[in-house]
């Protein structure tokens, strides 16, 4: 994953009415926060930051800051967008070192859908986390978690405990073998199932009915 650098304009004030000459300025005011440092409010050029959140590695990955010749690294934690535009209004940083362990999604990507029996008998890929919360160092976020569903048969689930994660990447939740994936019946053969029960309960004939005189 490339690194994503941006360079920033430290602010002097604070406050609404400064954030929104900030933006009437075609920039968007930000927080840098954590470690052993005092918060800094600081902007970046509104142009700089889309095409960052548009390259999909932005949120929650590492991102080099850069302001009169001093580069700091940085996590992503948070960016507010604007409720009619969609447009960035904010965004915080939170100071790291490549060796900071950090909480972070991860993306989830299948592999093996088209050796799982399951799959192939019709059943569909019932997907229960897309993403998964991990603690990893800062500089060694993976770009996904490949998850094997090769083995699947309908009916069968993938938990946290068969995934292979890579090193130095463990996931957040501890406490539970929590499920990521399960292989389940399609409606199409859900339906002919209940057709054919129905078609052969219609087929049984009625028992005789006795009356007493």
């Amino acid at each position: 994953m490339s690194e994503i650098s941006l360079d920033v304009v430290v602010r002097e004030t604070t406050g609404t009415g400064e954030s929104r000459e900030a933006r009437r300025n075609g920039l968007v005011p930000g927080i840098i926060y954590g470690g052993d440092e005092a918060p800094i409010a600081i902007s970046v050029k509104f142009n700089e930051m889309l095409s960052a959140i548009n390259s999909g590695n932005f949120l929650s990955n590492m991102v080099e800051l850069s302001h009169s010749g001093k580069k700091q690294k940085v996590i992503t934690k948070d960016v507010q967008f604007h409720p009619v535009s969609d447009m960035p209004v904010h965004v915080d940083f939170y100071r790291v070192t490549a060796k900071s362990i950090i909480e972070v999604e991860v993306s989830v990507t299948f592999i093996g859908e088209d050796d799982s029996p399951g799959l192939k008998e019709g059943g569909t890929l019932n997907v229960v986390r897309y993403a998964i919360e991990v603690k990893c160092p800062a500089g060694q976020i993976p770009d996904e978690i490949e998850v094997d569903v090769s083995k699947l048969e309908i009916g069968d689930s993938i938990h946290i405990s068969e995934v292979t994660l890579p090193k130095n990447v463990t996931p957040s939740i501890d406490d539970r073998d929590f499920t990521i994936a399960t292989i389940i019946a399609s409606r199409a053969e859900t339906t002919t199932d209940e057709e054919a029960d129905e078609v052969a309960v219609a087929d049984v004939p009625a028992t005789a009915q006795t009356s007493e005189d």
